[in-house]
């Protein structure tokens, strides 16, 4: 199988890994509203077309490698993603809204991205496992 899709005129391949944070980057993404980001990127990754190759939504921070047709920018995949996701979290979570440093919003203005190339397996087993070198960390600061 070909790693290329097809759109009517074009074969393609644009895989990026996106990294963005809550804002203040405050350790929020955790239960609910980690199950409520999770859910609201595949959803709006799926109304554009993209497709999740990893997810990994961290307490204080988002991992996404996700294939975006060529047709799509990454601006506005990055906007429609955050700005959509934003605001059914805050909408479900209204003691979020309360806090005084949320505001309107819940995610910084900007993120980070990097397309992926030919390291992609190296890519999705560093998003896939970060989880796991996260809590390694804790751990060593704990015995500290």
């Amino acid at each position: 199988m070909s790693r290329f899709k097809k759109l009517s005129h074009t074969i393609w391949h644009c895989h990026y890994h996106f990294v963005w944070t809550p804002k203040y980057r405050y350790r929020v993404l955790q239960g609910a509203v980690k199950q409520e980001a999770e859910n609201c990127i595949r959803a709006f990754s799926e109304q554009k077309k993209c497709e999740i190759v990893e997810l990994n939504v961290q307490i204080d921070h988002v991992h996404l490698i996700v294939a975006i047709p060529p047709k799509l920018s990454v601006s506005d995949y990055a906007g429609i993603v955050k700005g959509r996701s934003a605001i059914r979290i805050l909408g479900r979570f209204k003691a979020l809204r309360r806090k005084p440093y949320w505001g309107n919003h819940f995610w910084t203005k900007g993120y980070c991205v990097d397309t992926v190339g030919l390291d992609m397996e190296k890519i999705q087993a560093y998003v896939k496992y970060q989880d796991a070198k996260d809590k390694q960390y804790e751990q060593r600061q704990l015995c500290l």
